[in-house]
Parts: structure tokens; C-alpha cells; sequence
């Protein structure tokens, strides 16, 4: 397996390395087992390129981590806001079971493609900018509305170029992924509109928690890891979800925008 950079860092080092993370922005990480190498920033990951025979290996192993991520936030909701409603503590509770599903299907997938766990390196970035989030309205905003909204576009485009690839039994998973995602932002979106319609106030506080978050996840990943990076937005997919004529136009602009940036 090839060194990450944050092993092959001379030239690095001398150029400076970067500011530490900023800890007012992450929650602290979750537990790992030592089969795992947890790093902080993208780029001291192992980011394979395209062509690389370890590529999709690379990237089941980093969506198998990300899955116990979504987990590991949901579960989070139900433990630090036991106060919330019952339909909403319904909800987190149907997620931790589809992302533990989701979790063991890409470890299924990883060990049948050759991989194993803890052949590379991990980042935990979403649980320690979603845990950071001091409210459930906060947590949901950015996990289910932000996060899996985009993750909706994502495995849709991955499910038909593996499709198209030859690859159907792999594809039919991330259809199966991209039905669960769909459900996952969904509820967190009719709910949080019924606290916005509830306290118009709330939409505020959406605003300020998802600048926190975006100066979090621009620390994390930088500008290597993003970009001139999108997805085509999966209208459809974004519709069923909750989200609006208009919501799903300006994430199509915002899309075109990032990539032509």
C-alpha cells in the first residue's frame, strides 16, 4: 500500500505544515480500534487516483468508516436529546439500523474485493462536525439535510457508472443505499420544517449552525479535496426527499458552479 502523505512529508514539512484544526469547531472523535489510523485532514489520507488498481478498495474502505460515522451521530441523537418526541426518536432509531446495514454491506463488499479493515486510513470529520452541533435541530441540519442531501447525488451518479461498468451486483447495492439516504433526509427535512413553521427563529439558528460547519469541513478537507469536485444533482432523488422546486434548482446551480470553478 502506498505511503500516505503524511509519511512521505519532507517536502511538506518544509513548506509548513498547516495550522492545527480549529477546536472550537469538532467535537472530540470517536473510539477506533487499533486497526485503525485515524487522521485528521484529507490530504493526509490515502486519496488514490482513478486509474490505481487499489482505487475502489480505497473507497469502500472510506465508505464503510463513513457508514459507522452515520451510526454513530444517529445513536448520538437519540442519547444526548432524550427530551426530543417520540416520531423524531423513531426516526434516528430506524437510521442506526440502515447505516449498521450500510456499514457491514461495504465490508462485505471491501473483503470481496480483496480489502480488509483498517488497510487504510480514516477520517471521522462528519461525527466531530455533527456532534459539535449543540441542539438536535443543529445535528440535523447538517448530517441529514447537508451531508446525506449530498450523499443523495453521490451514490446516485457511483450506482450508474458501476451499473455501466458491469458491475450490477454492486450497483444494486448502492441502489438499496440511495433508497435509504432518500428516507434519511426526508424526515429530518419535514421535521425541521415543522420547527421552523413552530419557531421561525429556528431558521436562523440553521444559518449560523451550517457556517460553523462549512468552516469545519474546509479545514478538514481543503481545497485539494473539493475542488472542481460535484456531482449531477439527482433531481428525483432530491424531490422525494423533501426538498423543494427551488431548493433542488439551486443545488443544481451551486453544482455547476463548483465544477466550473
Amino acid at each position: 500500500m502506498p505511503d500516505s502523505p503524511s509519511n512521505s512529508a519532507p517536502d511538506e514539512a518544509a513548506a509548513g505544515s498547516p495550522a492545527p484544526l480549529d477546536p472550537s469547531l469538532f467535537a472530540p472523535g470517536p473510539a477506533r480500534d487499533a486497526r485503525f489510523v485515524v487522521k485528521e485532514r484529507w490530504r493526509d489520507c490515502v486519496n488514490l487516483p482513478a486509474d490505481d488498481p487499489l482505487h475502489q478498495v480505497e473507497f469502500l474502505h472510506r465508505q464503510m468508516n463513513e457508514e459507522v460515522n452515520g451510526l454513530e451521530c444517529s445513536a448520538r441523537g437519540l442519547s444526548d436529546f432524550p427530551e426530543a418526541d417520540w416520531d423524531i426518536r423513531m426516526w434516528l432509531a430506524r437510521q442506526c439500523a440502515d447505516e449498521a446495514r450500510h456499514a457491514l454491506m461495504f465490508r462485505r463488499q471491501l473483503e470481496g474485493h480483496g480489502g480488509h479493515v483498517g488497510q487504510f486510513p480514516v477520517l471521522n470529520f462528519q461525527y466531530r462536525i455533527i456532534t459539535r452541533a449543540e441542539t438536535l435541530m443543529g445535528r440535523l441540519t447538517i448530517q441529514n439535510r447537508t451531508f446525506e442531501a449530498g450523499g443523495i447525488d453521490a451514490v446516485s451518479w457511483v450506482a450508474e457508472t458501476t451499473r455501466s461498468a458491469g458491475e450490477s451486483a454492486l450497483a444494486d447495492f448502492f441502489d438499496s443505499q440511495l433508497a435509504d439516504e432518500i428516507v434519511h433526509v426526508r424526515f429530518a427535512n419535514e421535521w425541521i420544517r415543522r420547527r421552523i413553521r413552530d419557531d421561525p427563529r429556528e431558521l436562523l439558528r440553521m444559518g449560523a449552525t451550517m457556517t460553523l460547519a462549512a468552516k469545519a469541513f474546509e479545514q478538514v478537507m481543503g481545497r485539494e479535496a473539493t475542488e472542481g469536485v460535484s456531482y449531477p444533482t439527482d433531481r428525483p432523488g432530491r424531490l422525494e426527499a423533501g426538498f423543494t422546486e427551488q431548493e433542488v434548482t439551486l443545488a443544481a446551480e451551486l453544482a455547476r458552479g463548483h465544477t466550473s470553478s
